[in-house]
């Protein structure tokens, strides 16, 4: 199985706001999609989904930024990129060259229960278990760097 961009990307934003030390100012976007090494418009569009599923909070304006909610904080993984990675099987056995097996073929179950398996698989870990030593040590480390 194999994340889309877009996924890995989400999940490094919420890692990155799950590194926020008490009376650290909230980033804003920007300064996330530096931390995190990714263009501007692709961080934004994936804080963006991130306020729809209710795991980030932004406010605008003097004082606003980023910050993980409780439900970012006490999240599944395995729930958020279910989420983030929609609802897509592995395999497209529809479309506009239809598999003239789908009718009979046992490959398109086997990989949702393996899809299936690979979500489960990430079930009990929460967004704290992703951050713990050594790699939050590494976020707060790249927060912390100078901007250039």
């Amino acid at each position: 199985m194999r994340l889309t961009k877009f996924t890995d990307l989400a999940l490094r934003s919420v890692m990155r706001l799950a590194v926020l030390r008490e009376g650290d100012d909230p980033p804003a976007t920007r300064e996330v999609a530096e931390v995190v090494g990714v263009p501007y418009t692709h961080a934004a569009k994936a804080i963006t989904r991130l306020q729809h599923l209710g795991v980030v909070e932004a406010r605008r304006g003097r004082g606003g930024g980023l910050t993980l909610t409780d439900l970012g904080r006490r999240a599944s993984v395995g729930w958020l990129v279910r989420e983030l990675e929609g609802d897509g099987e592995v395999v497209a056995c529809e479309g506009e060259s239809p598999c003239p097996l789908r009718g009979a073929c046992r490959l398109r179950g086997a990989l949702r229960d393996a899809q299936e398996a690979f979500y489960a698989a990430l079930d009990p870990l929460t967004v704290a278990d992703l951050v713990a030593s050594p790699t939050g040590p590494v976020l707060i480390g790249l927060s912390d760097r100078p901007s250039v």
